[in-house]
């Protein structure tokens, strides 16, 4: 039996929001896969973008395809860049070599490379959005045991295609202070909705419910970061299981 998903913090009133529907609009630090209440949140109707200040805006936004596609070459070269040479040595003199394109045309879209790292935060944003919205079409399990495994994987979905890259995102690059703002805002709403989910599974006795969310929250994004920062892919099924039986035990005894 699957649950609709509820509204924890009352988001539907607070933004208009339709939490059934699945398609979060905030930016995360990919606890994505617990930001339950920011469903379709309306951060402005478009596509949101971490940077907000003027440095880290980009410089135009492509509207032509042939402008749109070098934008996209850009980015996914800095993507290559960054995973491979760290934040420090990914200039955006390499980067520009390595989409092949003069510097003169990287600086057409992008004032710095914390721009471009901006972007690509964004765009990681998006695809654990999408993670996560695959993993809850139709609903959550019954069981709790079935809801914590939900989560394990889609935080699992998220960090697993890149993880050189995550680790530069979110360890080596510096955060502008809207970033840590956004990333603290987004981090409690995801802890509120964790709190209103496990409030609703009659097989959980802790008695602190609010701090019990926050350490599931905080727990799933640390070490699901850490197993693939350390390159242990191989383990990912005995991880998993590992992580969702500690959960499980933690909420349940």
């Amino acid at each position: 039996m699957l649950h609709r998903l509820p509204d924890p913090v009352g988001v539907r009133g607070q933004f208009g929001l339709n939490v059934d529907r699945l398609h979060p609009r905030i930016v995360s630090n990919c606890s994505v896969f617990w930001l339950l209440a920011f469903a379709e949140a309306r951060v402005g109707q478009e596509r949101f973008r971490v940077g907000t200040t003027k440095r880290l805006k980009p410089r135009k936004q492509p509207r032509q395809e042939r402008a749109v596609e070098t934008h996209d070459r850009i980015l996914a070269a800095a993507a290559r860049v960054f995973a491979e040479h760290g934040y420090a040595a990914g200039t955006t003199n390499r980067i520009a070599a390595a989409a092949g394109h003069s510097i003169g045309s990287l600086y057409q879209y992008f004032p710095n490379k914390d721009a471009i790292l901006a972007e690509l935060v964004t765009a990681h944003a998006e695809s654990g959005i999408a993670a996560v919205t695959r993993r809850l079409e139709g609903g959550l399990p019954e069981s709790l045991d079935g809801k914590i495994r939900v989560f394990v994987r889609a935080a699992m979905d998220n960090h697993r295609d890149d993880p050189a890259l995550h680790r530069v995102l979110f360890e080596e690059a510096p955060r502008p202070p809207d970033l840590l703002a956004m990333l603290h805002t987004a981090e409690e709403q995801a802890i509120e909705a964790a709190q209103a989910l496990l409030a609703e599974a009659p097989e959980v006795r802790v008695a602190d419910l609010a701090m019990a969310a926050r350490l599931v929250v905080n727990s799933i994004e640390s070490l699901v970061h850490r197993f693939y920062a350390h390159g242990e892919t191989e383990q990912a099924e005995r991880f998993e299981n590992e992580l969702v039986a500690m959960l499980h035990r933690y909420l349940t005894c």
